[in-house]
């Protein structure tokens, strides 16, 4: 059985990821580590404090920023501490209701449910399965800052550890890349080492999420993220345009966050997402 240690205000899953459900301005994921416990996720660097571990938002609800948490800008905060339901399998489902509040922190802009899924994979790899719906309380659109030589970031992101070095980007191409602005790819994957040892983190992208492939934003190493090596990896949804929604209308997004030890080839990787994907 995986293990399920509730804290204040915190649920950590299999000693390997822990869920900061209470933060006041948005909950996130940190530490999380690989079944061999290696920790990759970083906390609020100085270069960019509102990046999270591994954390879910968009830029623009409206006219308010949710993601860049400098003032005015909005919140996303659990109504009640999520759920907690463990299964024979080793998966632990933590789920729960979320408010996003607009800068005036009276005025609901959207309502979230959100589940965080662990799933055992092998000894090497373990996934965590984000399913997520928003509800919009009026007519709004989700957008972003438009990409010139950065932008168009929002949705699942994560932020890499500083010396988790010699990192990598790979798409389901084949390819890798120190830098992706706006690629499609089914999956994505943040590869390098620390200490020496070989890790990684894959973004798993759903076949029935909204513009699927989901263009791809990030980079190993850029130019405006302070010392060392940046480690940002983004499924954005919104990189080439923004979304309408009506009033009521949901939007429902999934992924899976792949984390393993060594690094894993393309062949590997796409295996993962088609045993993942065919599941539906």
């Amino acid at each position: 059985m995986t293990t399920v240690e509730r804290g204040e205000g915190t649920i950590t899953i299999g000693g390997c990821w822990t869920y900061e459900w209470a933060q006041r301005r948005r909950p996130f994921i940190h530490p999380l580590a690989t079944p061999s416990g290696v920790v990759l996720s970083r906390d609020a660097p100085d270069d960019h404090p509102w990046h999270h571990g591994l954390w879910f938002t968009v830029k623009f609800v409206g006219d308010d920023n949710f993601w860049e948490e400098m003032a005015p800008y909005g919140v996303l905060r659990h109504d009640f501490p999520p759920d907690v339901i463990e299964d024979h399998d080793g998966s632990v489902v933590v789920s729960g209701a979320l408010t996003w509040t607009r800068p005036d922190r009276t005025t609901v802009a959207l309502s979230e449910h959100r589940s965080f899924t662990h799933v055992p994979i092998d000894d090497d790899a373990f996934a965590i399965d984000l399913d997520t719906t928003l509800i919009p309380h009026a007519d709004v659109r989700l957008d972003r800052t438009p990409f010139t030589t950065w932008g168009g970031y929002g949705g699942l992101a994560f932020r890499g550890r500083a010396d988790l070095v010699d990192s990598q980007i790979l798409l389901d191409d084949g390819s890798g890349h120190d830098r992706v602005f706006g690629t499609p790819s089914r999956w994505s994957d943040l590869a390098g080492t620390v200490d020496g040892a070989p890790v990684g983190l894959a973004l798993l992208d759903h076949p029935e999420n909204p513009r699927h492939p989901t263009p791809v934003y990030g980079g190993a190493k850029l130019d405006n993220y302070g010392d060392g090596w940046s480690n940002l990896l983004n499924a954005a949804f919104l990189f080439h345009d923004g979304l309408d929604l009506a009033a009521g209308q949901h939007i429902r997004l999934r992924h899976r966050v792949l984390v393993h030890d060594g690094h894993w080839d393309a062949s590997r990787l796409a295996d993962e997402w088609e045993r993942w994907a065919g599941g539906r």
